[in-house]
């Protein structure tokens, strides 16, 4: 550069520090922008300012380890290249950086620094002030020799290259067009070299040291040339493979690099890739789509955001299982045993699973069918998944489907979208690594479209149809009607309090104790307290909070027993002689030590542990006075006994309803007055007026108030209590019923049939009103539950007054059923 005609750089400039390499006079490198100084720094002075000299800035090769920094600022290089800003661009992906394109000016040195906050700026001297050369300057001396050497040897390594390249001709055209100074840095910035090497040739003020701090670099890129043409086989584009072209081609200011070896390792890498996708296995509609990805990405720089993309795209492709399944274990008796030692009761889901595995005897190539377990929290369904995926001997995979808000979730993101990736299932069969799992969706399918399900993220189709769907809900009202109807709907009922003390004996009690280090010989909980365990402090369908209850239960044992190895291991018989007083004061407050061996919880123990009963049965304290009557509920989470209030007061003969009621219960409410009002005179409710209401006001409510009720089949419980009202008679105490009423008085069939006897069950009760056309559904109520209990099935609401009071509710006048023959 003259000293006449060069550009004159700021006496100040801002500094930027980089570790993205060293940037030479001459040339043009992209250089990643993400630290507060640097961010501070293109914001203040690149964006904001109007000038060309606001655009020049001196860039400083950081030369500490970028790992260790720190927020002070590191002791700066002496040297450093002045550089124009060319290009600036942003972006918040990953997180906010800027991207600069800086072509290198010349050389400065750092005289002072001014400041360091919010960005460093020094007071510079420029260096590179360089006297033009003559023809006779350039044949005498040393220099002269030196530039000459240097001039050829980059005359000889383009030579070696491919000339009909564009960026190959355009770089042997500048050879001779620049000035001989600048070739040192401008060819040291093209070749393979390090950044220790490169920062040599910066710190080469002078320009004879600079020849030959560059000389042997080049010598040594020949020489690498010259072996790697004698050792490579020639093909046709041997020539073109030499040159590894950097993105933007080459031209003074820009880059390119000669490492061959890097690209044989790219070239290896994605030759290894095309294997697998050839051994993958895979259908030829997905074979031919990675083909073309593959020829696409041989083609494609690795500077390419779409590079990684690409790659990633057909690595997820070749780890699919196209081909690997496991085989089924069609053992139907083995499998009976088997579901039988994990599960107990669930009788209905073990004979769909049994017939499923008879089908696939008769029918290899039947489809995975989607079975939808529906039952309440807690009765195990996400286990006996499990249980079936030991069964079938498949692998299993569980997809928990809370917080999905979004259908790419499951069907994957298209790949044109930033940060895509393939949805739930398709990740779910390669961490499963065959293409028959069972997926347990725990809470989208078709069967007859799983045999082409194809991702979003994929974009070819994988057949789904030998996977086993398994999903899982507490009720149905939630479940898409579409969806619903591609489903086998399984129902799985709350247990029988019988069922819950097997359950408990044989599966939660020894899991917890392995669970907290305990043995049957050091605990033991007899069944009379597992029953006090399931009606005094839980209230649940499944056996969830019973196994927390039985969990507190063997934390509080585990510290008697610490306690006790640990004061038996600390004191001595002597010490315990002379501790007589202190050791009968800490039996006489219950303390042992250490505790008799198995420790019993009885009734005591667990009011000590588990504190007072949370649950009273009050059902018969409830019903003193009329007006009080038992309905069945059922709620997502099992069956509940509901109980309805009413009272009678002096007013206008207006019915007030309380207790969070949707508009179907209340429908219920006005039904249950209009039928007592209209029947007044047949059940003798008249009172001496012909309107029971008359001058009375009626109160109807529902407790729990906080908790949200509809539902028809409250109608025959508001009826019966109305009926208790106006009578002044008192309900059976142990009497609990459910149906939905007609105008008429006729009593309509309900849902959960099962689950409100349960509840009944559960509270102690005796006697169970049900609709008569419900009677079929108590086939699914274990026999032992039915023995219990004293069913009435009911079809108009007189026999449900009967039956719901003692001596029966006798009316006036008996009136004939009048039977319908339509």
């Amino acid at each position: 550069m003259s000293s006449n005609s060069g550009i004159q750089i700021p006496s100040r400039l801002p500094l930027l520090c980089t570790d993205d390499g060293v940037l030479l006079p001459g040339s043009t490198m992209r250089i990643s922008v993400d630290t507060a100084r640097n961010m501070q720094l293109v914001k203040s002075r690149l964006l904001k300012g109007t000038s060309l000299k606001s655009t020049i800035i001196g860039v400083i090769p950081n030369t500490r380890d970028p790992v260790h920094d720190s927020d002070e600022l590191p002791s700066l290089h002496s040297i450093g290249t002045a550089g124009l800003a060319v290009q600036v661009v942003g972006s918040n992906w990953p997180k906010p950086h800027y991207t600069l394109l800086i072509t290198g000016l010349c050389r400065f040195r750092v005289t002072q620094l001014l400041r360091e906050r919010p960005f460093p700026v020094a007071e510079v001297e420029q260096l590179d002030k360089l006297e033009q050369y003559t023809e006779g300057d350039q044949a005498d001396g040393e220099l002269g020799e030196l530039s000459l050497r240097f001039h050829q040897a980059a005359v000889q390594l383009v030579g070696m290259l491919d000339m009909s390249v564009p960026v190959v001709a355009k770089l042997r055209r500048l050879l001779d067009s620049l000035p001989r100074e600048t070739l040192p840095d401008v060819l040291a910035s093209m070749i393979r070299t390090s950044n220790k090497e490169k920062l040599q040739v910066l710190d080469a003020v002078d320009l004879e040291e600079r020849f030959k701090k560059a000389l042997p670099l080049l010598t040594r890129q020949i020489e690498g040339l010259k072996l790697l043409q004698k050792t490579r086989k020639r093909r046709p584009d041997d020539d073109k493979r030499v040159l590894a072209i950097r993105k933007g081609g080459v031209f003074p200011g820009r880059q390119f690099s000669l490492d061959e070896e890097a690209e044989d390792e790219d070239g290896d890498d994605t030759a290894m890739l095309e294997k697998k996708v050839k051994a993958a296995a895979m259908p030829e509609a997905a074979l031919r789509v990675c083909l073309k990805e593959l020829k696409r990405l041989k083609k494609m720089p690795q500077s390419m955001p779409e590079h990684a993309l690409t790659r990633n795209y057909l690595e997820m492709m070749v780890e699919l299982p196209w081909s690997k399944s496991t085989t089924d274990c069609l053992d139907i008796r083995a499998a009976r045993v088997l579901l039988d030692n994990d599960h107990y009761a669930m009788e209905k889901l073990k004979r769909r699973v049994l017939e499923y595995l008879a089908v696939r005897q008769l029918k290899s190539t039947l489809k995975g069918p989607i079975l939808c377990f529906v039952g309440p929290p807690g009765v195990g369904k996400t286990s006996v998944g499990r249980s079936i995926a030991r069964t079938l001997g498949r692998e299993f995979h569980r997809i928990a489907l809370g917080g999905v808000c979004d259908h790419s979730d499951i069907r994957g993101h298209r790949r044109t979208y930033v940060g895509s990736m393939p949805g739930r299932i398709i990740n779910g069969l390669k961490t499963a690594g065959v293409n028959n799992p069972i997926f347990l969706l725990d809470e989208v399918l078709d069967p007859e479209q799983n045999h082409s399900f194809t991702d979003h993220y994929l974009n070819v189709p994988f057949d789904l149809s030998q996977v086993l769907f398994i999903a899982t809900a507490n009720t149905t009202a939630t479940i898409p009607p579409a969806l619903l109807d591609r489903m086998e709907v399984l129902q799985v009922p709350g247990y029988t309090q019988e069922e819950k003390v097997e359950i408990a004996h044989r599966h939660l009690i020894p899991h917890q104790l392995e669970q907290h280090g305990l043995t049957p010989q050091q605990l033991q909980i007899p069944q009379d307290t597992t029953k006090d365990i399931i009606s005094k402090y839980t209230r649940e369908a499944g056996v969830r909070s019973l196994e927390r209850k039985i969990g507190a239960i063997c934390r509080a044992v585990a510290v008697k027993v610490a306690e006790g190895h640990k004061v038996s291991r600390a004191e001595s018989p002597t010490e315990q002689h002379a501790d007589q007083n202190t050791e009968n004061k800490e039996e006489d407050s219950g303390i042992a030590s250490p505790p008799e061996m198995p420790i019993v919880i009885d009734h005591i123990a667990l009011k000590d542990i588990l504190g007072p009963p949370v649950f009273e049965m009050e059902v018969s304290e409830r019903l003193t006075l009329p007006g009080v009557a038992i309905g069945l509920a059922w709620t997502p989470m099992g069956g509940e006994i509901m109980f309805v209030e009413a009272s009678r007061m002096e007013g206008e003969g207006q019915l007030t309803l309380t207790g969070q009621l949707g508009d179907v219960m209340k429908e219920s409410a006005h039904l249950a007055i209009s039928w007592l009002r209209s029947n007044a005179k047949t059940y003798l409710l008249t009172n001496g007026s012909a309107d029971p209401l008359e001058g009375t006001d009626i109160h109807l409510h529902f407790p729990a108030g906080a908790v949200t009720k509809d539902g028809p089949s409250a109608g025959v419980t508001i009826v019966t209590c109305l009926a208790s009202l106006l009578s002044g008679r008192l309900v059976r105490s142990d009497v609990a019923m459910t149906g939905e009423i007609t105008l008429r008085g006729l009593v309509l069939p309900v849902g959960g049939i099962k689950d409100k006897v349960l509840a009944a069950h559960r509270a102690n009760l005796k006697r169970v009103i049900v609709p008569k056309r419900n009677e079929k559904d108590l086939e699914e109520i274990p026999a032992h539950v039915r023995a219990d209990l004293d069913f009435v099935f009911a079809s108009t609401l007189d026999e449900v007054l009967k039956a719901a009071f003692d001596g029966g509710f006798p009316a006036a006048v008996s009136h004939a059923q009048v039977v319908s023959k339509l």
